[in-house]
């Protein structure tokens, strides 16, 4: 009997405290829940503004390239990296011996094809005609003594002195005397035909563009500054051998440079000419300089893992100081919404497919719909369902969910 009181004892015992444990667990939760931790923000008006970020490089609006235009050697240089000079500074020379003897062969060449055009134009060379002349002569004598025979063995043929024979024999010497006459007078007026005087006539052209080109090529043997710029890169040395279209320099304007900026492809719809850019480089933290969109994508690239286009930026700033081929970071104005009520875009919570914001009353929180406008990557505008300065929250650092009425706490 004293046994089964025990043991009824031990099991009101263990209800007891199992029931005690889901009172402090019911009671923790309950005060959790009921003074969740959350941060808040205030509503207020600002003039919002819509942007996009992307990377770029800097480039001169206007790069002058200079190339070696043969295979030779650089015999002086009078410029280095980041040097300034006027223009018509002369900067590099190089050995010129090949480009003379271009131009030396290119000019032989068109003094043969001026001679082949003339000889065609005037019925050959000066032998030629000499030759046709003589041709010719010679036919016109062999007709006529071709025809004062012909004509002294008819007169013959009536008193029977001469036969029937003679007098054919006679008349086809004529003939064929009269034929080579005809080719003589033909060779000597028209011995090219028309496809010849043109193929004589390409080739002096042809020949004329190849001088014009070695002459092209000896001139670039002394290298000028064309305007007055900065030479940003220079890769001949003096006495370095530099083959054929290899690199020699760069120089450009380097105030008057622009950026050529990559935008993913779902950003390009919102660029247009003259939006305002914000350009920053890692090299000077702490400076930025102002730009404008000059002219927007107009096809789509691969660049890298990306799909992108490509938007010229120019640079306002006079005198930048940033440098050519340098990597950029910029930011574009792509819209503006002047005094717009703000709140942060993580106090902006859908409920139901219409959006919503928690406000902090007396340490509760309150769902209000809100009708919201435009938004940037922080901040969302409301068009109507909150006043300014009225607190609401952004979130709770625990990660649990908003509800509406529960008790909350503010933390920083």
């Amino acid at each position: 009997m004293a046994e089964q009181r025990s043991n009824g004892s031990r099991i009101w015992l263990w209800l007891g405290a199992l029931a005690l444990l889901v009172v402090v667990f019911l009671t923790a939760r309950y005060f959790l829940r009921e003074h969740l931790p959350v941060r808040e923000a205030q509503a207020a008006y600002e003039d919002l503004q819509k942007t996009v970020s992307t990377n770029g490089r800097v480039e001169p609006e206007k790069t002058y390239q200079f190339y070696s235009p043969v295979s030779t050697t650089v015999r002086a240089v009078y410029a280095q990296e980041g040097d300034r000079v006027p223009a018509g500074k002369l900067l590099i020379v190089l050995d010129d011996t090949a480009a003379r003897a271009q131009v030396a062969a290119a000019q032989s060449a068109v003094k043969t094809a001026q001679a082949s055009l003339y000889a065609v134009n005037h019925n050959g060379t000066q032998a030629q005609q000499q030759m046709s002349e003589a041709e010719l002569a010679r036919s016109r004598i062999a007709t006529t003594q071709a025809q004062h025979d012909l004509d002294a063995l008819l007169r013959l043929e009536t008193t029977g002195a001469a036969s029937a024979a003679e007098v054919a024999a006679a008349r086809q010497q004529l003939d064929a005397d009269q034929a080579s006459l005809q080719a003589a007078q033909r060779g000597a007026s028209d011995r090219f035909s028309p496809v010849e005087v043109a193929q004589a006539r390409a080739g002096l052209a042809d020949a004329e563009a190849a001088l014009a080109t070695a002459e092209q090529s000896l001139a670039q043997t002394r290298i000028v500054a064309p305007i007055a710029g900065t030479v940003y890169s220079m890769d001949a040395h003096p006495t370095q051998f530099e083959q054929a279209g290899s690199l020699l320099l760069e120089m450009a304007d380097l105030s008057q440079e622009r950026v050529r900026a990559y935008f993913d492809e779902p950003e390009i719809g919102g660029l247009s000419v003259g939006q305002q850019v914000v350009i920053k480089w890692d090299a000077k933290p702490g400076l930025q300089w102002a730009g404008h969109i000059e002219r927007t994508p107009i096809t789509v690239v691969t660049y890298g893992t990306r799909t992108v286009g490509e938007a010229l930026i120019h640079i306002d700033s006079p005198d930048s100081a940033l440098l050519p081929d340098t990597n950029v970071n910029v930011t574009v104005t792509t819209a503006e919404f002047p005094h717009a009520l703000v709140v942060p875009r993580e106090a902006v919570y859908p409920q139901n497919g219409h959006p919503c914001v928690y406000r902090v009353i007396d340490s509760k929180l309150v769902r209000t719909p809100v009708t919201t406008g435009a938004f940037t990557l922080t901040d969302e505008a409301i068009l109507s369902g909150l006043k300014e300065g009225e607190w609401v929250a952004t979130g709770s650092p625990t990660g649990q969910p908003l509800q509406d009425g529960l008790d909350v706490k503010v933390v920083p």
